[in-house]
This record gives structure tokens, C-alpha cells and sequence, in this order.
């Protein structure tokens, strides 16, 4: 346990797994909620074959189409999923990543901060994460795309298992894993990189999080958006854009997206939707960096208080 009137960042081992899963938990929720309209305008512009009424210059632009033709809440549409599925993954999420990043440290450079710790340490959270997820954003994507014909979260999840079976709900989870693993590890490595560079004491300093969260999203997210074209097109199952390459039934597997994404869209077919992807990154992991050690830093601060 932390001596007292020890500060809680220089001290990590002092927060508790029980406090790393709530903290992580009230993050994840607070990410994929407060841009969850920019998330839906990413889903769209990564489309294929859009609909000639689906298609957009800009997010600005595609958010006031979208409220100004569909209503003001279908930017919102799926976002009940959404929080459903990223208060647990979050939460195993970032216990997973706190105690093998210290566990890591410690072995790799004797409690020192190893980028090589954290990248690890990053990756196999998400492979957790991920599991947990990844019915939620097959889910989120068929109701955020353009005339989805599904109303409601229940109705998706029964015509998508009683159609395709529960297989659909995990056909790009192999994408995801590539896709996110790469992003994380680039993602915790950036964090931490920064932290370093603008917070080299550790301290609960909300600007430094915000800043450091903010540069690795938009780093990780430039960086895998042809993955996360390949997943999009996995997990929405685009008719049209499937049938004008010729493909019945349904597209699985990472490779076969990788092809159909090209045969499609070529080169920058792989980079449809990045302005989007990177618009909501930026706050996004913005936000979960400065909620999540907000809360870490808070819950740590009672427990000591209440121990003393």
C-alpha cells in the first residue's frame, strides 16, 4: 500500500484492479458516447458503393444531411449497444493493460516505463476488449448505415442471428484483432511517449492527458484505417457493393475484404472515411485518457483518505 502524502501517479501498484475496472468502465462509456454522431458519419463514408442521397464531402456536412433528411436522432441510432458492450470492455480492457504493463516493466526494466512493456501490454488487453465488443459494433454499424432496415437493437440481433447465425456476430473479429492490436500498441506507445515528453513526474494532470490521448488516437487512427475499411465492409455485409463485384452469400475473412476493398475502391479505397476516423479518435481517446485517470487519480485519493 502507498505511504502517505505519497502522489498517486508516481505510485501505480497503488490503485487497485477493482479502481482500473471502474475507472476504465466510465471511460469506455464516455468515449464511444460523446462522438458517437461522428462514429456513425465514419461508418457511412466508409462505404463502398454508397447510396448516391449517402454520400458526403465532409463530416460537417454529412451530420446535417443526415438531420436534416433522417431526423435529428439517427446519428444516435445504435448508441444503447454501444454503451452496453464498452463498459465491460473497458473495464477488462484497462485492468488488463495496468497490471501487465507493471508486471512487464518490472521484469523488462526493473520498474522503469518500457515502451516495449506498454506496446504488449496494449495489444493482449485488446484481444479482451475486442471479445466483448465485437457483436456490439456488428450491431452499431447495420443500424448506423444509410436505409438500415433494422429499428431497434433486438430486431438487428434476431434477424442477424436467425439469417447469417452467431457466427456474423464475430466474422470480423480476426479483422478487428488485426486492426486494433496495431492501433493499441501504436496508441499506448504514443500515450506514453508523451506522458514522458509533457508529464515526466506522473501527476494527475488533466491537460497532459488530454493532449497525449488526443496526438495517439489521431496517430493510431491515420495509421490502421485501411483495417478498419476491411472491417466495416465485414461487419455491414454491403449488398451493393458486394453484388456489383459478383459476390453472393456473405464476404468473410480478412483477405477476401483486403481484395474486395481494392477491386472496389483501389489504393484509396483503403483510406475512405480517415478524416472521419480521425476527427473522432482525437476526442475520443482524448476524452478516455483524461476520464479514466481522472477517475483512477480520484477513487486512489478516497481509498488513501479513508485509510489515513
Amino acid at each position: 500500500p502507498p505511504m502517505e502524502g505519497e502522489e498517486y501517479e508516481s505510485l501505480p501498484s497503488g490503485a487497485s484492479l477493482g479502481t482500473h475496472m471502474m475507472a476504465g468502465a466510465v471511460a469506455g462509456i464516455m468515449e464511444h458516447t460523446v462522438m458517437y454522431p461522428v462514429d456513425s458519419v465514419k461508418t457511412r463514408m466508409q462505404s463502398l458503393q454508397p447510396d448516391p442521397k449517402a454520400q458526403y464531402r465532409s463530416v460537417y456536412e454529412a451530420l446535417k444531411k443526415i438531420v436534416l433528411t433522417e431526423g435529428f436522432w439517427r446519428p444516435l441510432r445504435g448508441i444503447n449497444v454501444t454503451m452496453l458492450g464498452a463498459g465491460p470492455a473497458h473495464a477488462m480492457y484497462f485492468a488488463c493493460y495496468e497490471k501487465m504493463k507493471k508486471s512487464l516493466s518490472d521484469t523488462l526494466q526493473h520498474g522503469g516505463n518500457s515502451h516495449l512493456a506498454n506496446g504488449i501490454a496494449g495489444s493482449v488487453a485488446t484481444l479482451l476488449h475486442d471479445a466483448v465488443m465485437n457483436p456490439a459494433e456488428v450491431v452499431k454499424q447495420r443500424m448506423q448505415m444509410f436505409n438500415s432496415p433494422y429499428k431497434s437493437v433486438l430486431t438487428c440481433v434476431r434477424t442477424v442471428q436467425k439469417t447469417e447465425g452467431f457466427g456474423a456476430f464475430y466474422r470480423s473479429y480476426t479483422t478487428q484483432l488485426t486492426m486494433n492490436v496495431p492501433f493499441q500498441a501504436i496508441h499506448f506507445i504514443t500515450y506514453e511517449f508523451m506522458q514522458e515528453q509533457i508529464n515526466p513526474r506522473r501527476e494527475y494532470n488533466p491537460r497532459s492527458h488530454i493532449v497525449s490521448g488526443a496526438v495517439a488516437g489521431a496517430v493510431a487512427a491515420a495509421a490502421t484505417t485501411p483495417l478498419d475499411v476491411c472491417k466495416t465492409l465485414l461487419n455491414t455485409q454491403e449488398n451493393m457493393a458486394l453484388s456489383s463485384v459478383n459476390i453472393s452469400g456473405h464476404l468473410s475473412g480478412m483477405m477476401n475484404a483486403f481484395k474486395t476493398v481494392y477491386q472496389l475502391g483501389g489504393i484509396s479505397g483503403y483510406f475512405r472515411g480517415v478524416q472521419a476516423r480521425v476527427i473522432y479518435q482525437m476526442p475520443s481517446t482524448a476524452i478516455a485518457w483524461s476520464v479514466y485517470e481522472f477517475f483512477k487519480y480520484f477513487l486512489t485519493k478516497h481509498k488513501l483518505e479513508k485509510r489515513t
